[in-house]
């Protein structure tokens, strides 16, 4: 069950690779996040000295009269990886037109997950042709619909 989406992913970006991460959390933020108070928006993941951070998510305080001083909505969190993801996240991020960006936040046995994913940038014309297919789907979906 997600409790945060990116929901312009698809559209914005083509996945290439998803990888499952842990994520370095306060406990407000964990139960902020389980009352679904959070956005990926706008977000992305970078590597910095052999360990992985999600840049730009926002966990907005679980109960806003009781958060500590200075606490920073957007604050960057580290993602708990293996050594070989870390790596090949980071000669994925190398390269260019590829990005690391953050997909859903999900519970996994109690615990909170990320799924990030490797991605490169849709076109304008990719653009289109996803908005061509998704109405047709609509209007086959409609048609079918109507039918019955």
């Amino acid at each position: 069950m997600a409790l945060v989406q990116n929901k312009k992913i698809h559209f914005n970006y083509e996945i290439l690779e998803q990888y499952e991460a842990g994520i370095e959390l306060f406990g407000s933020e964990v139960k902020s996040l389980r009352a679904g108070h959070g956005s990926l928006e706008g977000s992305h993941v970078t590597v910095r000295g052999g360990e992985a951070y999600l840049i730009g998510a926002t966990i907005q305080p679980y109960q806003v009269n009781n958060i500590t001083k200075g606490y920073d909505a957007t604050r960057n969190r580290r993602l708990l990886l293996t050594k070989e993801e870390i790596a090949t996240l980071a000669t994925q991020e190398s390269k260019k037109g590829l990005t690391i960006v953050p997909v859903t936040v999900y519970n996994k046995a109690r615990k909170l997950k990320v799924e990030i994913a490797v991605v490169r940038g849709k076109k304008t014309y990719d653009k289109r042709e996803s908005i061509k297919k998704r109405e047709a789907d609509r209007d086959v979906m409609r048609d079918i619909k109507n039918t019955r």
